[in-house]
């Protein structure tokens, strides 16, 4: 496939858009793949990504070797994802301090949307996929009210949580960033990225060296999981379609609970930095929570969540049909 510079231009802000829904809890960067029209040719490229390039390389030149694993494409997506995460961790951050419900209620939009567009897909219902939705969205639920396993401090749960997370840049419908909430580590991730980034404006080499340990963890477990889960879930989508959404379905569905915007904190720790930060907490209703509950405000930004996917699943059929 010949592409123009434009054409990569394009792609660029295809996986900055993907990179944002990665950073936030809600959406999936594979559903913006999906809505996009880059799914087929993401999970292809990410196929061909393995020892045979290296062959190639010795054999007929980097050249070839570069287009064999559409080297240009990947380059430009992962471009714009990188360009995203980095962008947008510092304001994720700042929200999730000053302003959780109107961050939470927006997130809380973008899954309920998110939901009606994965569950549009199946396109043939039958007792197994009501089965499987029902199953997935219990043990969702359950998953959900479950305390952290493991501090999100250690450098083995970081590589485990960059493992699972990496499931959200293979299958639309599942978010990486809201695996690693129910997982605790999502703070300690958007953290890291932005310790990287300070670290080097700042010339700051231990707030760098602790953040980049991190990121490598996080990155070496990202990898792995890319290439176990890439084929199985890449057949699975392909051979049992309706069967795979049911799943994703179920999933988002009981995850709705983690992002309800309004918690009472149950129990907190003390991470690395000496701070209190919440380790475990349960779903209320606005008129139960203790302060102000930003009710009006919460439910529009709800909306503009919701409208959020529509809109990008418009664009989507649009480019479809053009």
């Amino acid at each position: 496939m010949t592409r123009r510079v434009l054409d990569y231009i394009i792609i660029s802000l295809k996986g900055i858009a993907m990179g944002a829904a990665d950073v936030v809890p809600g959406v999936s960067g594979g559903t913006i793949a999906f809505i996009s029209g880059i799914y087929e040719e993401l999970i292809e490229s990410i196929d061909k990504v393995n020892i045979g390039f290296f062959k190639v390389w010795k054999s007929d030149g980097f050249k070839k070797a570069w287009q064999s694993i559409n080297g240009s494409f990947l380059l430009a997506l992962f471009t714009g994802i990188a360009i995203s995460i980095l962008s947008l961790a510092k304001l994720i951050k700042w929200l999730l301090h000053n302003e959780p419900i109107l961050l939470w209620s927006f997130f809380f939009g973008l899954v309920l949307a998110s939901i009606l567009f994965i569950g549009k897909q199946i396109n043939k219902w039958s007792l197994k996929v009501i089965i499987a939705i029902a199953i997935t969205s219990i043990l969702s639920y359950y998953i959900t009210l479950a305390e952290p396993f493991a501090s999100p401090d250690s450098p083995y749960y970081l590589l485990f949580c960059g493992f699972i997370a990496i499931i959200a840049m293979i299958l639309p419908g599942v978010s990486g960033a809201f695996i690693l909430l129910i997982l605790g580590a999502y703070q300690t991730a958007i953290d890291t990225i932005n310790n990287l980034r300070d670290g080097l404006v700042q010339s700051n080499m231990e707030l760098f060296k602790e953040a980049f340990l991190n990121f490598i963890l996080l990155a070496i477990g990202a990898v792995i999981g890319l290439k176990v889960f890439s084929k199985a879930l890449n057949w699975m989508f392909k051979h049992q379609k309706n069967l795979t959404l049911a799943i994703l379905t179920g999933f988002m569905i009981g995850s709705l609970n983690k992002i309800w915007p309004w918690k009472e904190v149950l129990k907190t720790r003390i991470n690395s930095k000496g701070e209190e930060v919440t380790l475990l907490d349960k779903s209320i209703l606005p008129s139960n929570f203790n302060g102000d509950n930003q009710l009006v405000l919460a439910l529009v930004l709800i909306f503009i969540g919701f409208a959020t996917i529509l809109v990008l699943e418009r664009l989507g059929k649009n480019k479809n049909v053009a």
